[in-house]
Order: structure tokens, then sequence, then C-alpha cells
């Protein structure tokens, strides 16, 4: 309603006075907690005071109306839930000085639901509060009259209660009276804040009969609803009506989720890590099956370079194919092998030494091995740890010299200038090339220079050739790995050292027990019974300190290994898986008994394994 109109001319003067305040939800008193006694008077109050200002003195609403501005009770609670509240509940409460008699409150409905009784209001003067008399239906009768500073009542005249009320108000339902009473009767508080709407408790339903009075208790959780009644009264808003309450969150089913999600992601990875780790040793040979993966030969016309390879004999495509492969010949370990397979290859190959290149095709390698040009006749290649027996047969295999010529040419190691009773570790594993016509006395006395030459590069004194080479030799048959070569040569020293309490200067190494006996070339990690017992200088298991030589001959990383031991304090090493070579090394022996245990069962799932 435009503010300059008058309130006698305006037919929804009184509706709007009774609609909600949008912005608090509630009737329009517009306390706050900011505000406090400053709230203006509600549009009833500001209509009498109009009314009595055409009569009297005005009243600006800086000085008197906001000072008697009604405020909101303030919040009981121990009170109990109000009911669509009776007359003689909210009586207006009036200074002792300016009260008026009592009236009966003649507008009541015949039934009224009974109502909870509340605490008494008082004015924020803070007068005495005069007996309440119910106020009636009638709004012209019961609006207080206009107030100056200090409570002293406004001069002016006060029209008197009307003899009989419109017949209409006596038709009105319980409801709308109370809301009507509500709206004429000034509130006050004892406190400056006015206390916010009860949002929590549950009005009566859009629809529900008008005679239903008593409001539900608050309740939490429970759908908010409201009447046409409470709507206009303030009791509820628009934004109430027909609201759901949202549902607490469910802290444990998000939870659960959570979990579920990390139960999957675990087995989610858990399977790409499996997958990934078979692809990266199996993936080559299921593209080769499949047909679908790289090719495992080099494309014809990439060949470069020099490589040798051995040939011994019982050689077969299959076991020939890792060592071109070795040599940097063919593409993959199985090329070749997988060539012969698929083009029902038949070839027979001949012991030797063979001059190929690099990167070539499977099918170049079948026709250079079958070409005679490119075995070398006077060529010999010797891995590392073989014995002087096996040595000397590969010579004979590969240079065609026989074998006795090459057993009287190492009978007297001193013509080669060794001390040693024997040239054991003393020819170096290398590959030679020897002109036509070489003779036995010529092929060992180029191998054992060889020796002296990397003994003399890893910076071993002449009088110590001879223990390095026996530390070398052993290193060589019993690490697995580049790294297991330096770790060994230290439980080597740590056993040799006179504080040795855990083998009492035992080096108990399984090679040399072998050697001793026999059985170094039986195939068989572990040493036998026979080994273990037998009565040789090689048995460290029954004598303290080195054998007395070496036991096979040792390549350059072995006799630096040997000159170089990394610190370490262990005593004790046991290769506890002999298809990946993975050695366990330990500094007591309850962990070497551990580490024994785990080879023990790794050779009962292999029993083909070596063992």
């Amino acid at each position: 309603m435009p503010e300059n109109q008058s309130p006698e001319n305006d037919p929804f003067a009184d509706l709007y006075g009774r609609l909600p305040d949008p912005r608090t939800g509630a009737r329009s008193s517009r306390g706050s907690a900011a505000e406090g006694d400053a709230a203006p008077p509600t549009r009833r109050a500001a209509r009498e005071a109009r009314r009595a200002a055409t009569a009297t003195t005005p009243i600006t609403p800086g000085d008197d109306a906001a000072e008697n501005a009604p405020a909101a009770p303030a919040a009981d609670p121990t009170a109990a839930p109000r009911a669509e509240s009776s007359s003689a509940d909210r009586a207006p409460v009036r200074p002792t000085e300016a009260a008026s008699p009592p009236r009966a409150a003649i507008d009541e409905p015949t039934v009224r639901p009974a109502a909870p009784a509340v605490s008494p209001r008082t004015e924020t003067s803070g007068s005495p509060s005069a007996p309440a008399a119910a106020p009636s239906g009638r709004r012209d009768d019961d609006t207080p009259p206009p107030r100056r500073a200090g409570g002293e009542v406004a001069p002016g005249p006060r029209r008197a209660p009307s003899p009989a009320a419109p017949p209409a108000r006596d038709t009105q339902s319980a409801a709308w009276q109370a809301a009507a009473r509500r709206a004429d009767v000034p509130r006050s508080a004892p406190e400056s804040r006015r206390a916010e709407p009860a949002r929590d408790r549950e009005p009566a339903l859009v629809g529900a009969g008008v005679g239903t009075a008593t409001a539900a208790p608050a309740t939490t959780g429970t759908a908010a609803s409201g009447s046409l009644e409470d709507l206009f009264t303030g009791e509820t808003t628009t934004q109430q009506i027909g609201w759901a309450p949202q549902k607490p969150p469910k802290r444990r089913r998000r939870v659960g989720r959570w979990i579920a999600l990390a139960v999957v992601l675990l087995l989610v990875g858990g399977v790409a890590g499996g997958g990934f780790a078979l692809w990266n040793t199996y993936g080559e040979r299921i593209q080769a099956f499949l047909g679908n993966g790289e090719p495992l030969d080099y494309e014809a016309g990439q060949a470069t370079g020099e490589a040798r390879v051995t040939i011994v004999s019982g050689d077969t495509g299959q076991s020939v194919s890792p060592k071109l492969f070795e040599a940097g010949v063919t593409k993959a370990s199985n090329s070749l092998y997988k060539y012969m397979v698929d083009n029902a290859v038949a070839f027979t190959f001949q012991p030797g030494v063979y001059k190929l290149q690099q990167q070539m095709t499977s099918e170049a390698v079948i026709a250079a091995l079958r070409d005679p040009a490119n075995r070398l006749d006077n060529s010999v290649q010797l891995r590392e740890g073989l014995t002087l027996t096996q040595s000397l047969d590969v010579i004979s295999e590969q240079t065609g010299i026989a074998r006795a010529d090459l057993d009287a040419a190492v009978a007297t190691p001193a013509t080669y200038g060794v001390s040693a009773s024997t040239l054991e570790g003393w020819i170096f594993p290398a590959t030679y090339d020897f002109d036509e016509g070489v003779t036995a006395p010529q092929v060992i006395d180029r191998m054992v220079k060889r020796t002296i030459e990397s003994l003399d590069k890893a910076g071993v004194a002449p009088d110590d050739r001879e223990r390095i080479l026996t530390i070398a030799s052993i290193i060589e048959r019993e690490a697995r790995s580049s790294e297991d070569f330096y770790k060994v040569s230290r439980v080597i020293e740590n056993r040799l050292q006179p504080d040795n309490t855990e083998t009492h200067g035992l080096l108990q190494m399984d090679s040399t027990a072998q050697y001793g006996a026999n059985e170094l070339d039986a195939g068989a990690s572990s040493s036998s019974a026979n080994a273990l017992n037998s009565d040789n200088p090689y048995n460290t298991y029954k004598y303290p300190g080195l054998p007395v030589g070496p036991i096979a001959n040792a390549g350059d990383l072995a006799i630096d290994a040997a000159m170089h031991p990394v610190d370490g304090p262990w005593y004790y090493f046991t290769t506890v898986n002999l298809a990946t070579g993975e050695t366990v090394f330990s500094t007591s022996y309850a962990d070497q008994e551990k580490a024994v245990a785990q080879f023990q069962q790794w050779c009962r799932e292999n029993p083909n394994g070596g063992c």
C-alpha cells in the first residue's frame, strides 16, 4: 500500500498488516538482533497513530512510535507449545496508570480448544503490568492509545467501544479471530532482541480443518507445513509450506562407498600390475605366438660389424639361438630357433668358432654357418668358470690339436713362469685367433700371458698372483650377478679374519669341496656327502683358510672383485633361486638357516632345477 494513501480508504490494509515479513518469515514487526529497540511499528499501530494525530499533536515515529514499537516475545524454553492462541493468552499489557477496566471478550467463539499457559508479557518500560483482559475480536476497540515518551498516554479522542459487533465477526472461525487478536495486541519483550519465529514447529497442514487450533510439538526432521491462517498471521512462511526437510547425511554409507571404491581400485591396480609384469616377462613370446607382435628378425641389409659365436658338440638350434642373441647377431633369443621350426629347416651344427656379423636375419645366419669360410679353424673361445680340463677339451675341439699334445704342454707350469704346481686358473677365458699350424705350447703360452696381463692391469703384485686367482676362481663359481661378485668377495675376506667366530676360519664353499672330490662338473649346486667328507686340500669344510690353488679360470670382473671387496658384515650367502640367481646374504647362522630353508623349498617346487 502506498504510504501517502489513507488507511481508511484502503480495503487491503488489514490484509497487508497480517501478511508475514518476506525477509524474516514472521509478522511485520521488523525486529532484529541488530536493531533491538529501534524496531518500527506495525501497520496497525501506524494506522492508529495517524488517526490519533488528526485530533492531537502528531507523534513522530522517531520518538514515540519507535519507543513504543512492539517487540517479539522472548523465547521461553520451558513453555509448552502454544495453541492457535486464545484471546486470554494474548491480552495486551498496559501500564497501571493507564489501565482500563477489563472487558469481557464478547467476540470469542463459543467453543475454544484449551491452550497451555504462557508466561505474562510486560512492557519494555518496566512498569508493572495490570491484569490482562481478554481482548475482543474487534480491531477498533483493542488498539492501545498513542503514547509519548515516558509511557504517558497522549491526549486525544479515543473511540468508545461499539455497542454491537458486526455479525460477520461472529461467524469467523476461531483461528481467524485468534489471528486478528494477535495482530491487534501490541507485543513487548524484556529483551532488546526479538526472537526469531519458531521454524521447527509443525503447523497444521494446508487444508486442515479450521477448528484445529493446537500446534504439534516441534520434532527434528519432521516435514514443515502450515495453513493459510498461519501464513496471514506470520506463524509460517510460504517457504515453509510444503517444505520437505533434508535427510541427514548418511556418513556410514558414504564411508562404505569410499571403502568399496578403494577395494575396487586395489583390485584393478593388482590386476593391472600383474598383467604388466606378465607382459614384460612373456609379452615377446605371446606376440610371437599370436603373430601380431614385432618381427623377431632384423630386416635384410642391416648386418654390420663382426661377432664370433662358438658352437660345441651337441648344440642344436634351441641351444645356439641364445648364443646368437647374446653376441648381437639376432634380434631375439629365439629368433633362429623359431625360424627353423616355422620353415622346417634341418641343419647339423658343426663345432668351432664362426665369424658372423651383427644384426643378421635368421636366414642369413643359417647360410653363414653352412659356409666353411666363416669357420675359424685356428680360433678358440673360452668362457669364464671352466676348469683346466674343460678348457683343454674346448681348445682341442676348436683348433684340432690333439688332446695329448695339450696335456703335455701344461705338465710343466714353470715353462710359462708360473711357480704353482698346476696351471689351474691360469688359462684366461677369452677369444683367441691363431695362425695356421700353431702348436700346443704356443696356444698355452699365449693364454697364460693373457692371464698375467689382466693381473697386472688389476694391480696385483707378482707374489700375490696365485692368491688372487684362487679367490677370483671361487667368486667366479659361487656368485651369480656382478653385484654378488663383490659381496662374495667380502664374505671370503670376513671368514679369513682371525676374529671370525661364526665359521672359525672355515670358508665352507661347496665349489671347493666339489672340485676336490672331482664333482665340480656333476651339474649340482649342493655338495654331496662324499665331497663334504673328502680329505683333500680343497675341502674348505675341513681345512680353514684358502684352498691350495685356484679351482677354475677367472675373468676380469672376478679378479677386480677379489681385489676390491665391498664393505659388509656378511658371513654367509645362499642362492635361493637357481633360475634367477637370487642370493641371500646373512650375518648370523640363524638367518643362514632361514635362507637354506627357502632354497630347499625352491628345490622341492623345481625338482629339475639343478639342485
